[in-house]
């Protein structure tokens, strides 16, 4: 009986380690060009990267040249931001006709592919469930 009980703490004890550790991604801009507009800023995964809706999406204003926000209760995993200064306010970030962005914009890890979109492997950081900063480059 003794065994018994000690094998089922065991297995709660390993259940609750197996849960999925939560927290806050805080996001800023520095130095933007403008206080025109907005910046948003997009959490992505690997399956929905540039290609469906991010999981979560948040919006700021822009203050004294500087844009933060926070994803808030993101589990742990492997993502990607993605942030673009919205200065005409069209809620969309605009193209030339040749495809090169007109707006400002930045990826994790601020690394920017100068021939065509963002690459999640460039952008892609872990995440553990603390509390992270990251300061994005337009």
């Amino acid at each position: 009986m003794k065994t018994i009980a000690i094998l089922f703490s065991l297995f709660l004890c390993q259940i609750a380690f197996a849960q999925t550790e939560t927290g806050n991604i805080t996001v800023s801009v520095e130095n933007l060009s403008s206080e025109e507009g907005k910046v948003y800023f997009a959490l992505f995964n690997e399956d929905n990267f540039l290609k469906k809706a991010p999981i979560q999406g948040e919006v700021s204003e822009i203050k004294e040249g500087v844009a933060q926000i926070t994803f808030s209760e993101v589990p742990s995993g492997i993502y990607a931001i993605t942030a673009y200064h919205d200065k005409n306010g069209n809620q969309q970030m605009d193209f030339e006709s040749n495809g090169i962005p007109k707006e400002d914009y930045g990826v994790s890890n601020n690394q920017i592919n100068l021939y065509g979109p963002p690459l999640w492997e460039d952008a892609k950081f872990k995440f553990d469930g603390a509390e992270k900063q990251l300061k994005l480059q337009f």
